[in-house]
C-alpha cells in the first residue's frame, strides 16, 4: 500500500492559480498510476485529472481541460496539479489517488480503479 499526502489547498479568487502536491511513500512510486479526484459538498467524487507512470499519458475531465495540468516529478515521488482560471464551481476538497493497476479506457476516470488515497486537500475559489 503506499500512502498519499496533498498540500496546496487553500482559498482564491475566481481567475487565480493554484498548485496542487501529492507525496507518496510506501511503493515504488514510478510503477504507479496517478490520479486526482474532487469532492464538492452534497456531491459524488468526480475524476479531474490522471497521468502514467511514465507521464507519457494524461487525461483530463472535460469541466478542466485547458485549465488544469497534471504532472509527477519521480525523483521526489510527488504528483501536482496545477490549477489555472479557477472558478467558484472547483470549489472542492481535492484528493490524490495511486492506482498499482494496468488502467485501460474509462479505468482511468473510475474511482473504483485507485486503491491508495490522500486524506484530501480543500480548495475554495471566492466570487
Amino acid at each position: 500500500q503506499v500512502q498519499l499526502v496533498e498540500s496546496g489547498g487553500g482559498l482564491v479568487q475566481a481567475g487565480g492559480s493554484l498548485r496542487l502536491s501529492c507525496a507518496a511513500s510506501g511503493r515504488t512510486f514510478t510503477r504507479l498510476n496517478m490520479g486526482w479526484f474532487r469532492q464538492a459538498p452534497g456531491r459524488e467524487r468526480e475524476f479531474v485529472a490522471a497521468i502514467s507512470w511514465y507521464s507519457a499519458s494524461r487525461y483530463y475531465a472535460d469541466s478542466v481541460k485547458g485549465r488544469f495540468t497534471i504532472s509527477r516529478d519521480n525523483a521526489k515521488n510527488t504528483t501536482y496539479l496545477q490549477m489555472s482560471s479557477l472558478k467558484p464551481e472547483d470549489t472542492a476538497v481535492y484528493f490524490c489517488a495511486a492506482s498499482q493497476a494496468v488502467l485501460y479506457g474509462t479505468g482511468w476516470y473510475t474511482k473504483a480503479r485507485y486503491e491508495s488515497w490522500g486524506p484530501g486537500t480543500q480548495v475554495t475559489v471566492s466570487s
